[in-house]
């Protein structure tokens, strides 16, 4: 019954997805165009592009934003990604070369990026509820349908990948610290690898594996000598990429990030925010958007979606959340094993380690994106369905299972809507 359903939710997942790689209008994905730049770089011969002034141009990228990119206008100048790791787009480039350029196949690379996703979720989950498959499915199915989730690993973007390496690097260690003697250090190196050369949002993986070899438990040679298993291969691996860094935007800069901020001129910053508008205003702007592309706002976030729609996703979110909160309040909750408290503490630390990078990087920049938080789905994903398995306790247990895949059917055919309701006619050029 479990790999049934389980099946169900990712051919369901794989048909909505598809749906929006192949209907949402060109790059109406957030930093589509840059990404694809990148990849077109690569196929047609100029190598690994470099991070220069003039590749942010927010007057062009508004121009192009509001007329929702009318096919006559080039994108060929939008190039600020140019500084991110490489794994990805050479992933992408034979499919380019392969499909001299169409859009849909690359899309639909994040599409299978995503089913991957998918399947990390629900490992990571059996691995810390082996005896409490449901939640899994149900953490999986949570992940799966969240519209805005869905329009982000349909598009020309890092962000499957990345979300992809977290996953399988987070139910490696998970693996770990419960005890597994399958798991061996080696599968978490290479996926810290990748996550080395996929994107920076991943690099909290590196802490959160010293974290896992310290609670592995054992002598302290025995920890530091897994840390290093897992940790010096990925730096070896991927010191070519940061050498190549530091000669292109100098020793002070080997992630390109100094040099990203600098070329971003024009980009909303907060402090100017503050200084406009005032403290209080940007953090309620911070709170609301974030909620709102959390859930669904979608093209380059300027389209918002009926106010009921959100009022139905924040209704969802209390229940998830004090579901949740009496749960874990509860005398009659199970109580966890030694092994479950060191996993649980690698949720929460994921979790914290997402929240402070958002919160970091809105100290800069305006980026009250919603989207930002999903390296950290698998803990959120685990929490909510937790608190919607309470609510579902309340109920006759015949009724579970059907009122749990009207909830979440519910979901997926809500991403099937906003894809014909909104995102198509809305985001069509004028």
């Amino acid at each position: 019954m479990n790999r049934r359903l389980l099946l169900l939710i990712l051919l369901t997942y794989a048909l909505v997805g598809s749906l929006y790689a192949a209907l949402t209008p060109p790059w109406q994905v957030p930093d589509e165009p840059a990404h694809y730049n990148y990849i077109r770089s690569l196929a047609t011969g100029g190598g690994l592009p470099v991070l220069e002034p003039g590749d942010y141009d927010q007057a062009r990228l508004s121009h192009l934003t509001h007329l929702h990119f009318p096919p006559e206008e080039s994108i060929a100048s939008i190039e600020y990604e140019d500084h991110q790791p490489p794994l990805y787009y050479l992933l992408a480039t034979p499919l380019y070369l392969l499909f001299d350029g169409a859009l849909m196949p690359l899309r639909l690379l994040s599409v299978a990026l995503g089913l991957g996703v998918l399947l990390t979720a629900y490992g990571a989950v059996r691995a810390v509820c082996p005896e409490r498959p449901g939640l899994a499915l149900m953490t999986t199915a949570f992940i799966a349908f969240v519209p805005q989730h869905v329009a982000m690993l349909a598009g020309v973007e890092t962000d499957a990948l990345a979300e992809l390496v977290v996953g399988g690097t987070l139910w490696a260690l998970l693996r770990y610290v419960g005890g597994e003697e399958a798991a061996s250090p080696w599968p978490i190196a290479l996926l810290l690898t990748a996550a080395l050369l996929t994107k920076t949002t991943t690099y909290f993986l590196l802490p959160l594996a010293l974290l896992a070899a310290w609670l592995g438990g054992g002598p302290p040679s025995r920890r530091v000598r897994r840390a290093a298993q897992m940790l010096i291969p990925p730096l070896l691996l991927a010191a070519p990429w940061f050498i190549r860094n530091g000669l292109v935007y100098g020793w002070h800069d080997p992630l390109g990030l100094a040099r990203h901020n600098a070329v971003v001129v024009g980009q909303p910053r907060s402090s100017a925010w503050v200084a406009e508008y005032g403290w209080r205003y940007l953090l309620v702007n911070l709170a609301r958007t974030t909620f709102h592309s959390f859930w669904g706002q979608f093209g380059w976030m300027e389209l918002v979606l009926p106010a009921r729609l959100y009022r139905g996703f924040t209704l969802l979110t209390l229940m998830a959340g004090g579901g949740f909160l009496v749960w874990l309040a509860s005398r009659q909750r199970p109580r966890l094993t030694p092994a479950q408290r060191q996993q649980t503490l690698l949720l929460v630390t994921t979790a914290g380690f997402t929240l402070a990078a958002f919160l970091g990087y809105n100290l800069t920049f305006v980026q009250h994106q919603g989207r930002y938080l999903y390296p950290a789905l698998i803990p959120l994903g685990l929490a909510a369905s937790l608190g919607l398995d309470w609510w579902l306790g309340l109920l006759p247990r015949r009724w579970r299972l059907p009122a749990a895949g009207l909830l979440f059917g519910g979901l997926a055919a809500l991403d099937v809507y906003c894809l014909f309701r909104f995102i198509v006619p809305l985001l069509t050029p004028r």
